[in-house]
């Protein structure tokens, strides 16, 4: 098989949650620990960082692994879903997994897909492993794909568990209560392994404590030894200033990764940091410092408020539960701009009508989809959208609004594309970039 051919078998023939939803979660660990034996597990040969959370797990993974590489460590990094190439899903020091690779790979296990049926996923975390195992990986920054406690990563015993945060999201499969999903995200917390949380609440707190005693694994809050004492934004690029709580010592980053939220998934990176220079990692300051302005440019991270052109500007962030638009508003409050234009597409298990309340009513809206049967068609979401005074035209696909909207901005406006990650996938970034 070619590379595409390949891709469209994996992608076809394996259940895909990012296609179908929750019909391709597989509940337990079997398949991915019946693949692993099967290659001779090979996550054991390397040492790992696992990370979980609602939001900011993906921001924190590439702080993270750009850190390491920084350091002279060679690097793995596994995330998921992918924008544009599967190969975004699996990288050593900042490069895409091979082609020939996947091609390979993948005829390599095709006995095992017929007898086992794994998931697209399943399948996709062996190949991460068996990758890392083959490049001789110091250490890889796995990232869950979803909830943590029957994730298929969580198969690893890691030298770090994180957890960033936890938030209303795929309740379908993790429970209907923040006390529920956070059980599902501590399931990553291993025994004797240090464990760092990013966010709590009066909800989630005592669920990590109680599940960090009973696996005897020292936990870290990292607001309790980081703090932010200032932020402003130049240039597109984050400038956060940092206290360290116990020492008092100041510091100042430089993020290429821009948007407010950041200022949560810096403290998060930074509280890791210290658990690895304490497990022996040679970490300087220095390595931080750099790694943090370079790590978009390191590690390719895209669609985390990603300006994408100018005059006017153009925004794609993949923001798409409460939260992440919680944030994602809170960014617009602190940008400049004469007028709004709001690209937006959803699927339809996400709690839409919870996203549409967040949104301001006096941007001019573009009611997209992306192209998976997963998604709300344009039509619905509008219909959805007009009970919270948000209006505007629909659009058959995101490359068609983003058009549109172009044409009508003036060059002081912000146009925003957000609501999936599937519809940030979608947008032809080189179009836009080619306007005049």
């Amino acid at each position: 098989m070619t590379y595409q051919e390949t891709i469209d078998y994996l992608f076809t023939r394996l259940p895909m949650f990012s296609r179908i939803g929750a019909a391709a979660i597989k509940k337990d660990l079997h398949n991915t620990i019946a693949l692993c034996e099967a290659l001779d597990n090979p996550y054991q040969h390397f040492k790992s960082i696992h990370i979980a959370g609602t939001n900011g797990k993906g921001s924190v993974s590439h702080m993270l692994a750009a850190i390491l590489q920084t350091a002279g460590y060679k690097t793995g990094l596994y995330t998921s879903p992918h924008l544009h190439d599967f190969r975004e899903r699996i990288k050593v020091n900042g490069e895409m997994i091979a082609e020939q690779y996947v091609v390979d790979f993948t005829k390599r296990v095709q006995p095992l897909i017929d007898e086992i049926e794994p998931s697209f996923f399943e399948i996709t975390v062996a190949m991460a492993f068996e990758y890392f195992k083959d490049q001789k990986v110091d250490i890889a920054v796995i990232e869950v794909g979803l909830g943590g406690r029957l994730d298929s990563t969580n198969i690893i015993t890691p030298e770090l568990s994180i957890i960033t945060n936890i938030g209303w999201d795929h309740m379908n499969l993790l429970g209907d209560s923040l006390e529920k999903i956070a059980y599902e995200k501590a399931g990553i917390i291993k025994q004797q392994i240090p464990v760092v949380v990013g966010e709590t609440l009066p909800e989630t707190k005592p669920v990590f404590e109680q599940k960090a005693n009973a696996m005897q694994a020292p936990l870290h809050f990292s607001y309790d030894e980081f703090n932010v004492s200032g932020k402003k934004t130049i240039d597109h690029k984050l400038v956060v200033d940092v206290q360290e709580r116990k020492t008092k010592t100041a510091f100042q980053y430089t993020l290429d990764l821009p948007g407010v939220y950041q200022t949560k998934n810096i403290l998060t990176a930074l509280s890791s940091v210290r658990q690895l220079q304490q497990q022996g990692w040679k970490i300087s300051e220095e390595h931080v410092q750099t790694a943090l302005a370079t790590s978009r440019q390191i590690n390719g991270l895209h669609g985390r408020w990603e300006v994408i052109h100018e005059h006017p500007t153009v925004v794609m962030d993949v923001g798409h539960n409460e939260d992440g638009v919680k944030q994602i508003v809170a960014q617009l409050k602190e940008s400049s701009y004469n007028k709004l234009h709001i690209i937006i597409g959803m699927v339809k298990d996400k709690e839409i009508e919870k996203v549409l309340a967040l949104l301001p009513t006096e941007a001019t809206y573009y009611f997209t989809k992306a192209h998976i049967p997963r998604a709300l068609p344009e039509a619905d979401l509008h219909a959805r959208a007009s009970v919270f005074k948000l209006e505007g035209e629909t659009f058959e696909d995101v490359n068609s609004a983003i058009s549109t909207a172009l044409h009508y901005a003036a060059k002081d406006d912000l146009i925003l594309v957000c609501g999936s990650v599937f519809l940030v996938g979608e947008v032809d970034v080189k179009a836009i970039d080619n306007r005049q």
